[in-house]
């Protein structure tokens, strides 16, 4: 079955816009950075008037206590997990800052796959490998893979998040933003409390609703949460690690997880390579793609894992890799290349692979959300129009960033960097 679950993404980026993403160094927090390119680093510190305020907020309650009790959930779940809920405007100021500070993804992956976090997967590796070989034999899901989650999701189970989860939720869906999303979040919570997998004091997490040692929103763990011990509970918040590490498996494996396959390798391109066939919509055979060039950074031919593309994260100057269906199975927990990218290097690193070979072009830095809005508009204007003005770089705005590149004569990498908006400018 192949699923697209926005709340797994989500959960991500929740995770990490409550965490400041800050590479690191042996010795230094492995506190999570999940969400690719967020940092909370200059985040408001004086928390905005939100506009709705909290004075409705009680008599959102009630409506809402309706609305729920409709849906099946009853007065005793609903009371129970209300009690002392409180809006809570810091969550409100994280959600509408969310986007505000970038990074680079060298700079994420500094983080992801520091020495501190593979040291950590490691020791993780070893204290829970014969747990993780028998969830790999169920679900057909490298444990690698499952580790990398793990890590860059809650640092090994060392930050779980510890947001009480109903008023979370509860304050984003009173917010008018989203709140028809939260509201079917908040919903999904209190099942959750009603079968009797948690209870509302254990029910912490992510400012937004993702929980556990692999931060799942409630949605995705009503589709996918496992009770791995048999105990009659999907505790993926408990120290033991079992529940959730099942269900970062059973995630992986109903989005078609290929079993012993790589999610991506790193390969060397010819000094002739035609960039235009970077796109993640054009994939050749590896024997193919060698035939015009493209090696491992070993010289030799990638095996033929089967169909792939070539993602260039960084543009020209930056490590090309050759990605496989796994990269797009890990890209379902989120669509971040970074993310991406930094699950599939860590766990290999954690296997004893080694470092990215080739180097980043670590003078540029990321572009800020008004400046990805203004590029869009300037490629718009100067007739490469990426279809939509919304700061989110895809392949429509790759695309259109690509075919401005080809019109000036520079290299057509699609890499949206600061140089091609100041050439717009």
């Amino acid at each position: 079955m192949r699923m697209r679950i926005l709340t797994g993404i989500l959960s991500i980026w929740a995770a990490g816009a409550s965490a400041q993403a800050t590479p690191t160094a042996p010795g230094e927090s492995l506190r999570p950075s999940a969400r690719p390119f967020l940092s909370t680093q200059g985040t408001a510190t004086q928390v905005p008037q939100d506009v709705k305020g909290a004075a409705g907020f009680r008599d959102w309650i009630a409506g809402f206590r309706s609305r729920a009790l409709a849906k099946g959930i009853s007065a005793a779940t609903f009371d129970a997990a209300f009690r002392g809920v409180s809006y809570d405007p810091k969550v409100v100021d994280r959600d509408r800052n969310q986007n505000e500070f970038t990074k680079t993804v060298w700079v994420y992956l500094d983080s992801a796959a520091s020495d501190a976090r593979i040291a950590a997967g490691k020791k993780a590796l070893a204290e829970h490998r014969a747990l993780l070989d028998r969830i790999e034999a169920k679900y057909g899901v490298d444990k690698q893979a499952v580790l990398a989650i793990w890590g860059l999701e809650s640092a090994f189970g060392t930050y779980r998040g510890n947001d009480p989860v109903i008023q979370s939720l509860a304050t984003l869906a009173y917010d008018t933003r989203r709140g028809a999303f939260f509201e079917g979040q908040l919903l999904d919570a209190l099942t959750i409390l009603q079968n009797g997998d948690t209870v509302p004091a254990n029910m912490k997490g992510s400012w937004a609703g993702a929980m556990g040692h692999t931060q799942f929103m409630p949605s995705s763990f009503l589709a996918l949460a496992e009770d791995w011990n048999g105990d009659g509970r999907r505790d993926i918040w408990s120290d033991d690690p079992a529940d959730a590490l099942a269900s970062a498996a059973n995630y992986l494996k109903e989005n078609g997880w290929q079993h012993g396959l790589p999610w991506g390798v790193e390969v060397t391109l010819p000094g002739d390579f035609d960039y235009t066939l970077a796109a993640r919509e054009i994939e050749k055979m590896p024997s193919d793609w060698a035939a015009l060039g493209v090696v491992g950074t070993d010289g030799k031919p990638v095996p033929d894992h089967g169909p792939a593309s070539v993602l260039l994260p960084g543009g020209h100057l930056g490590a090309a890799f050759m990605i496989f269906k796994n990269f797009e199975v890990i890209e379902r927990y989120n669509t971040a290349d970074a993310y991406v990218i930094g699950v599939g290097h860590l766990g290999d690193r954690i296997m004893g692979g080694g470092p990215v070979q080739h180097g980043w072009p670590r003078e540029d830095r990321a572009l800020t959300l008004d400046e990805r809005k203004e590029l869009q508009t300037r490629l718009r204007d100067a007739g490469f129009d990426p279809e939509k003005i919304d700061g989110r770089i895809g392949p429509l705005t790759i695309n259109a960033v690509r075919g401005y590149q080809k019109s000036t004569g520079a290299v057509p990498d699609g890499y949206a960097s600061l140089r091609v908006l100041q050439a717009l400018r």
